[in-house]
């Protein structure tokens, strides 16, 4: 079995056990809604169940769904179809198939993180497009997330990411102050492709 093939199984593992109707969209989403546009394509990559791609069609965005996982993507695929959602909900790795370039006027991405994939998600964005991003650090007051210190934003490392899109939110707190409070543990980024005029 390939490294692939463990992924793959381990996340149709966990979503085996899922529910979509329990899945939400992430915080950034939510807080900078009012950013969205009010239509236009709309990528939820690493969809895991679906709660980003769900609240994306909900709001009327053509919005297309990917994640290794058959299982998750069964389950959201059938979830679209009994709500009469404008969803795709494909079986996709995207490090093998990147979205092609000024495809999506909005990407989300949540808690994960592959920075060899950055540079295809910020050319996948079209003028004017949004990329919502919102993942782990590796400063953290707790154990939520990956393990992993690879699978975790260095302070500011999702600013450089981003560098020569404009960037309209960061959040990062880090360790500062009192940790029992505001966003610790990740890192939420709102940031647009510049529109040519």
């Amino acid at each position: 079995m390939s490294d692939a093939d463990d992924l793959q199984a381990k996340w149709d593992a966990r979503y085996a056990e899922g529910r979509v109707e329990d899945s939400a969209p992430c915080g950034v989403l939510v807080e900078y809604a009012h950013l969205l546009p009010r239509a236009g394509r709309a990528l939820d990559l690493a969809c895991g169940l679906g709660g980003n791609a769900l609240w994306l069609a909900r709001r009327g965005l053509d919005t297309t769904a990917w994640d290794l996982s058959p299982v998750a993507i069964g389950k959201l695929a059938g979830c679209a179809q009994l709500q009469a959602l404008p969803l795709t909900a494909e079986v996709r790795d995207a490090l093998k198939q990147p979205p092609s370039a000024r495809s999506f006027d909005v990407i989300v991405v949540s808690r994960f993180l592959d920075r060899a994939l950055m540079p295809a998600l910020i050319a996948a964005l079209r003028d004017g497009g949004l990329l919502c991003y919102q993942t782990f650090t590796r400063e953290t007051p707790n154990a939520n997330g990956p393990a992993c210190a690879a699978f975790r934003l260095a302070p500011n490392e999702l600013l450089r990411f981003a560098d020569g899109l404009r960037i309209l939110v960061y959040r990062e707190e880090g360790l500062v102050g009192d940790t029992t409070q505001g966003l610790r543990g990740e890192a939420w980024l709102v940031a647009q492709r510049a529109t040519l005029t």
